[in-house]
C-alpha cells in the first residue's frame, strides 16, 4: 500500500514470529497459497471490475519501468503496486485451496494468513484495502463446485463486511452473521439488510463481555436453526483494544471464546468445516496474539 500504511506485510511478519516463538506453528501443517483462477473469482465479481484491476496493474507497470510512481490509489485509503495483482490472486487462492482440502477431508480446519484482506471488495469495487473479497469467493465456490445448500459467513472485523452483503444478500444458500462498530467506516450494514444478513452494530468501547451476549442472543439462534454445511470466518482482530484502528475492547481471550462457540456450532452441523481468512488487525502485536488463540481454539491445542 505504500510507507507508513497500516495494511503492512509487518502485519504477517508479526503472526510468523508468534508462531515460531510459542512453538504453534510446529504443531500446524502448511500450504502455499495458488493463485485463484479467474473463473472462480469470477463466482463473487463482476468481469468488468477484474479487467479493471489488471488493466490498472498493466499501465502501472508501463509508469514504473518509465521511471513513474512505484503506486497508484483506487480510493483514498486503497492504492495498488505491480505486486497486487498477483497478491490478489493467492489471497483469493488461498481461500480456495483450504475449501478444497477441508472439503476432501485433508485438514478438519483451515486459517488462512492472506494480504490483501477481501470484506470491503463488493461485487464490482475495489475499497478498503482489499481487491477480491477471498471469503465470498470461496463461500460461492463451496456451493457451486461442492453443490453445498447452506454456507454461513462469520464475521468479526471491527469494520461492516460491506463487499461481503453486497455479494451474498439475497443468496438464501448463504447466512452472514456480524457485529461492527458503527457509526464507522464503511457506515454501512444498519439499513435494512436482506433476510439472509444478521448485522449487529455496536457502540464504540463495546467490551468483549457485551461482544460475547450478542453473540450468545443473536448469532447463536440464527445459525443453529441455518444448520450450515460449511463455515468461513472473516477474522479481522481490529476489534482489539489495542488496536486503534477502531474503538472496540475485545481481547485475546474474546476472539478464543468466539472461535469456541464457531467450532461448537461446525462440529454440530457442518463435520467440523471452517476456512477463516484473515481480514483486519493493524497492531502487530495484539494482532499476532489474538491469531494465535484463534488457532489454538480451532487446532484444538
Amino acid at each position: 500500500m505504500g510507507p507508513g500504511h497500516p495494511e503492512c506485510p509487518e502485519r504477517l511478519d508479526a503472526i510468523e514470529d508468534r508462531l515460531l516463538i510459542t512453538g504453534l506453528g510446529d504443531a500446524l501443517e502448511r500450504y502455499e497459497a495458488p493463485e485463484a483462477a479467474l473463473a472462480d473469482i469470477e463466482l463473487a465479481h463482476g468481469r468488468l471490475h477484474i479487467a479493471s484491476l489488471r488493466g490498472l496493474t498493466d499501465w502501472l507497470r508501463e509508469e514504473v519501468e518509465a521511471g513513474g510512481p512505484s503506486h497508484t490509489q483506487v480510493d483514498p485509503d486503497t492504492s495498488i503496486n505491480v505486486h497486487t495483482w498477483k497478491a490478489a490472486l493467492r489471497s483469493a487462492g488461498a481461500a480456495l485451496a483450504a475449501t478444497d482440502a477441508v472439503m476432501a477431508g485433508e485438514i478438519s480446519n483451515a486459517f488462512c494468513a492472506v494480504r490483501p484482506p477481501g470484506h470491503h471488495a463488493c461485487r464490482d469495487k475495489a475499497m478498503g484495502f482489499c481487491f477480491f473479497n477471498n471469503v465470498a469467493i470461496a463461500a460461492k465456490y463451496a456451493l457451486q463446485r461442492y453443490n453445498l445448500q447452506r454456507v454461513a459467513v462469520i464475521d468479526f472485523d471491527v469494520h461492516h463486511g460491506n463487499g461481503t452483503e453486497d455479494i451474498l444478500a439475497g443468496d438464501d444458500r448463504a447466512l452472514m452473521v456480524s457485529f461492527f462498530q458503527h457509526p464507522f467506516f464503511p457506515y454501512s450494514g444498519d439499513q435494512n439488510p436482506a433476510s439472509n444478513m444478521l448485522n449487529v452494530p455496536v457502540a464504540a468501547y463495546t467490551r468483549g463481555m457485551d461482544v460475547r451476549e450478542i453473540i450468545e442472543m443473536t448469532w447463536m439462534p440464527r445459525l443453529e436453526a441455518f444448520e450450515p454445511e460449511m463455515i468461513f470466518i472473516s477474522a479481522g482482530f481490529d476489534a482489539h483494544r489495542e488496536d486503534d484502528m477502531g474503538q472496540l475492547g475485545l481481547v485475546e481471550q474474546d476472539y478464543a471464546w468466539i472461535t469456541h462457540r464457531i467450532v461448537d456450532v461446525a462440529r454440530r452441523f457442518s463435520k467440523g468445516r471452517i476456512v477463516s481468512c484473515l481480514e483486519g488487525g493493524y497492531m502487530p502485536s495484539a494482532l499476532a496474539r489474538s491469531v494465535e488463540a484463534h488457532l489454538r481454539v480451532l487446532a484444538d491445542l
